[in-house]
């Protein structure tokens, strides 16, 4: 009730319909076909996870914002690979809350900014860089990651580490607008969706290793 008010406050945001459960969520996100998808993780049956999962796999429009209690919450990272275009703490601001589903909705991943790190670094203390390099997936992956240019690489080390394009451009000594360029040819070149799924190529092909600083040598 409470998100509903805040949202439908909003000019530009209409709150379509409300879910009790993972399974409602696919069942409505299937009927109603909504921008964006508020899920929560922890819910009974379907959790939040399984219902992303189920929502990326129907190749809906709908994209999933996660919603987590805590600043890291394990049952969460795993949406990373369902689909999740990102996620915010339950307790962000009303304005930050408004923003990251604007975000979302315009095609882009969003992480609540003081659980970014923290969460990357958890997700690769849950990837086995060398368990999905030799995967079935490993020579679709390296393909697509030859069609980066040494430049656009670096850059996507630099996303994978949790920086935001004013961070990239401070360590590569670049401008912001020319980071913001990288990045726009990155996402195509590696079909991908948005940053989030960045982090989750990186981590997954052994780019970017657990630990690893910003602009330490690679």
């Amino acid at each position: 009730m409470g998100f509903r008010m805040v949202l439908e406050a909003q000019p530009d945001v209409a709150v379509v319909g409300e879910a009790g459960d993972g399974a409602e969520a696919v069942a409505l996100a299937a009927e109603l076909r909504p921008d964006v998808v508020l899920m929560d993780v922890r819910m009974p049956g379907v959790d939040g996870i399984e219902a992303t999962a189920r929502i990326s796999a129907a190749q809906l429009p709908s994209r999933v914002l996660i919603l987590t209690t805590f600043d890291l919450d394990e049952y969460a990272f795993a949406a990373l690979r369902a689909g999740a275009a990102g996620f915010l703490l339950k307790n962000a601001h009303p304005a930050d809350l408004i923003a990251g589903i604007r975000t979302v909705a315009a095609g882009d991943g969003v992480v609540a900014p003081r659980i970014t790190r923290q969460l990357i670094e958890a997700f690769a203390r849950q990837t086995d860089p060398a368990a999905t390099a030799a995967g079935p997936r490993a020579d679709e992956r390296l393909e697509r990651l030859e069609r980066l240019t040494d430049r656009e690489r670096e850059v996507l080390v630099e996303i994978a580490r949790g920086q935001s394009n004013a961070e990239i451009a401070e360590t590569l000594h670049l401008s912001e607008a020319t980071v913001k360029t990288h990045v726009s040819r990155i996402l195509p070149k590696l079909e991908l969706r948005d940053r989030v799924q960045a982090v989750v190529f990186a981590y997954e092909i052994g780019l970017v290793a657990a630990g690893s600083q910003p602009g330490a040598e690679r």
